[in-house]
């Protein structure tokens, strides 16, 4: 077996390992790839795993929410999808794993990587000029590249699409960079800084991603050319196509499933069960609709249940020196999501609005 292979086998197994535990282990990842890739093995595992844990954040009020079966990032074995939500997917762990990689790099974690100070000593803008220790983003672009991208082995329109939606991932990552400065000058007069580049908030990634997954752009492809395959023909529509998305636009290339109910082929657990939110401090609008979006337009129907809660209370702090809590009990009603008494639901229509989450 070439190396080739037995390293894009051992990649797959990571993720794969990540789906059973987040307690990843080095042993079980590129043990027959090339040993200067060990290095990066768990700040990738880590990155695909923080990536997963925001996609959950950023779905976890709509009806896809980002299951542990999302996490399968290639279209060979069967794994053909290419809807919305799998370019979200594609998206967010690409930007997760070169995320993790560049802020390891700028911890000293690797040997091979340090600060970026390509730009050092130019000026950058009036009163300003670069200096510090930039977060090297460039290498986490390049390692990611060469681990998730690496996933993708097929040549079809489909696998097209994957790598163009890593690409997005990696440069929404990159446009949220944040510059900082430190002021210099007699006296804190700060008449000159010295900036540097910073990684922003994974948060702020992923919240853009959202975006860009509300805005995602369904490709029209000719369905003769694209059962094509891996063809000169299929390849061809595919390069007409792309010529003209944008480079940071989410691509899809089939409308989302039912997500409303339980399809375990797809690995959909439909949303019965699920809980929703009615009311409370500082929802946004759109969790403040979970209950309607989740139980009702599904057809199912909204049942309350109250949930003791047991929570430390009324503490204070003992000379010397202790804090001594109570134990206090309260009831809160938390809402899910329960099948209908009657079972003839009438709720086609309402899935049918806008895109189905």
């Amino acid at each position: 077996m070439k190396r080739s292979t037995l390293f894009i086998l051992s990649i797959t197994g990571v993720y794969s390992a990540i789906l059973h535990s987040a307690a990843w282990s080095v042993n079980n990842f590129l043990m027959t790839g090339p040993k200067a890739y060990l290095t990066f093995s768990s700040s990738v595992a880590a990155g695909a795993h923080s990536g997963m844990e925001e996609c959950k954040f950023q779905f976890g009020w709509e009806r896809w929410n980002c299951p542990e079966s999302a996490l399968q990032l290639s279209t060979h074995n069967r794994l053909r999808s290419a809807t919305r939500e799998t370019s979200f997917v594609h998206a967010i762990s690409s930007a997760g794993v070169m995320y993790t990689l560049t802020r390891n790099c700028s911890l000293g974690d690797f040997d091979s990587c340090g600060c970026d100070d390509s730009r050092n000593g130019r000026v950058g803008g009036r009163g300003w000029v670069w200096g510090g220790c930039s977060d090297n983003v460039e290498f986490g672009e390049k390692v990611s590249k060469l681990f998730v991208d690496a996933l993708e082995t097929g040549h079809d329109t489909r696998a097209l699409i994957n790598l163009h939606n890593n690409e997005v991932g990696r440069l929404v990552m990159k446009d949220t960079m944040k510059r900082a400065c430190k002021c210099h000058g007699v006296s804190g007069s700060c008449s000159i800084q010295t900036c540097w580049l910073q990684l922003a908030e994974f948060r702020e990634v992923g919240n853009l991603l959202k975006l860009k997954y509300d805005q995602a752009q369904k490709l029209e492809m000719d369905k003769r050319r694209l059962r094509a395959g891996n063809s000169a023909e299929s390849r061809g529509a595919t390069a007409e196509t792309f010529h003209r998305i944008h480079a940071t636009e989410l691509v899809f290339l089939e409308d989302s499933p039912d997500y409303c109910t339980r399809n375990a082929s797809l690995g959909h657990q439909g949303t019965e069960g699920r809980e929703c939110l009615q009311s409370g401090r500082n929802l946004s609008q759109w969790e403040k609709r979970s209950c309607r979006r989740l139980c009702t337009e599904c057809g199912l129907r909204v049942e309350e249940r109250r949930t003791e809660v047991v929570a430390s209370c009324n503490c204070r702090f003992h000379w010397c020196c202790t804090v001594r809590c109570e134990q206090c009990r309260t009831l809160v009603a938390k809402h899910f999501c329960t099948r209908r008494d009657s079972t003839a639901p009438n709720h086609s229509r309402q899935r049918s609005r806008a895109h189905r989450r």
